[in-house]
């Protein structure tokens, strides 16, 4: 006869693991799509793989975020560092972390930008989530600036290293603020070099004649603005947008009009850097005319 087999120990089931992320790339140049998770719930191993993915893709999106409340947008934002209180934008009421984006109410943002880059410490990331939007038209566009830089030239790349360009926002009479970055910055995290500069807030390169100051500006926006560089995304509503503010310009199409609303937030940044020393001002003659203020290649004040 056959002894039976001894009985098994009684094992504790294990706990479930969370399902993998659902990742899917949107373009060439850049942004990925990302499905499977409820930001309101975020555990620290999906915190660190949406930081990886971003710091991959420059732009996730996060679709069917309807249980997003403006709590836990917040607290998704803070998993990042400080939040912004934006010093003149409408604020969602009770959370002034949170900015109301509505085309009525200065949400039009219809020209390629960095988000703040006039601050001294521009954000390094912006959470938007858009919750109406048109039946059609209100995409938005995102630019890879890695791909901007590394795509130029090296003789050229060679000229812009240790150029700064100043960024200015100025509302009259009320407010003006302004910065000085470099134009090629370094990502502290990846440690790649990408294109800094922006057509809605840069200025002027202060080592170069005003002249020579457009001249390089305006062939580095149109440059930057490359469709092989970008994305265009088109909204549906109760999605998410994380991007890289570090590294990417954006635009907010303005062909709609039908209600358009969304809710912001934005991490504090650090302050852009590059690894190669800042060249001295370009020093003027004493009866030359120049104008440092104008705040860009196109118009000015």
């Amino acid at each position: 006869m056959t002894p039976s087999a001894p009985p098994q120990p009684a094992t504790a089931a294990r706990p479930a693991t969370a399902p993998a992320l659902d990742v899917r790339r949107v373009s060439g140049a850049l942004g990925a799509e990302v499905r499977g998770i409820d930001l309101n719930d975020l555990t620290d191993a999906q915190f660190d793989r949406i930081h990886e993915l971003m710091l991959e893709h420059l732009v996730l999106f996060f679709p069917d975020q309807e249980k997003l409340t403006p709590a836990g947008h917040v607290a998704f934002g803070r998993r990042f560092g400080e939040v912004e209180v934006h010093p003149f934008l409408p604020k969602l009421a009770d959370h002034p972390e949170i900015t109301v984006i509505e085309p009525d109410k200065g949400g039009k943002a219809d020209e390629w930008h960095i988000d703040v880059s006039f601050s001294p410490s521009p954000p390094i990331a912006s959470i938007l989530h858009l919750i109406d939007t048109p039946s059609a038209g209100g995409d938005t566009m995102w630019s890879n600036q890695y791909r901007a830089y590394e795509t130029l030239s090296e003789p050229f790349r060679e000229m812009l290293e240790g150029l700064t360009a100043v960024h200015v926002l100025k509302i009259p009479p009320v407010v003006e603020m302004s910065a000085e970055h470099p134009v090629v910055r370094v990502h502290p995290v990846t440690g790649r070099k990408s294109l800094y500069v922006t057509r809605m807030w840069t200025s002027h390169i202060p080592q170069l004649t005003r002249q020579e100051s457009d001249t390089v500006l305006q062939h580095l926006f149109e440059h930057s603005e490359q469709p092989a560089f970008t994305l265009r995304h088109r909204w549906d509503p109760h999605t998410v947008a994380l991007w890289d503010n570090r590294v990417t310009q954006h635009i907010a199409i303005n062909d709609y009009q039908e209600h358009r609303r969304g809710q912001r937030v934005t991490v504090n940044g650090d302050v852009p850097s590059s690894n190669t020393p800042r060249r001295p001002e370009y020093r003027r003659n004493g009866d030359e005319r120049y104008y440092p203020r104008r705040i860009n290649a196109k118009v000015g004040y």
